[in-house]
């Protein structure tokens, strides 16, 4: 109540506010997004939730920046995968076909759907060893003639 009447009189003390640290700007900074491996499962997934559009938690994997999206709590047994090392982690994650399966320090596990490659493709985590591969167009030899007489 003392407080209130204060601020009515007009006599409530005023203390600026510093202008460092005064805005969230500076956490979402793509820099500050990197993901440390050295968490349990349940931090990891916070991490990657509360990066989640932007800026992104991301990680390196092959030498490349790769942005994880899209994370839940997995408590299952662990599933088959084909493995993937990725930098800093104490173990190799598990490509499924749900997603990308990765493990805290817990030794509990985490399911990122979707991955985005530094170049902005976004695929999901259960295409990863699959992104790469493109088949080429095949055309017999009526569409052949139909690409030529529309070209």
């Amino acid at each position: 109540v003392e407080a209130v009447h204060l601020i009515a009189d007009g006599k409530a003390p005023r203390i600026p506010q510093p202008k460092e640290g005064a805005t969230y700007e500076g956490i979402q900074k793509k820099e500050n997004a990197e993901i440390s491996w050295d968490l349990p499962a349940a931090a990891l997934h916070n991490w990657i939730r509360g990066h989640d559009k932007v800026p992104g938690a991301w990680t390196t994997i092959n030498g490349q920046m790769v942005t994880f999206y899209g994370s839940s709590l997995l408590d299952a047994s662990v599933p088959a995968g084909q493995e993937l090392t990725i930098k800093g982690a104490s173990r190799p994650g598990l490509v499924t076909k749900n997603g990308l399966v990765v493990f805290g320090n817990d030794g509990k596990m985490v399911l990122v759907r979707n991955l985005q490659f530094e170049d902005g493709k976004m695929i999901p985590a259960s295409k990863y060893f699959s992104a790469d591969e493109t088949t080429a167009l095949e055309l017999t030899e009526q569409e052949k003639k139909i690409a030529e007489d529309i070209r």
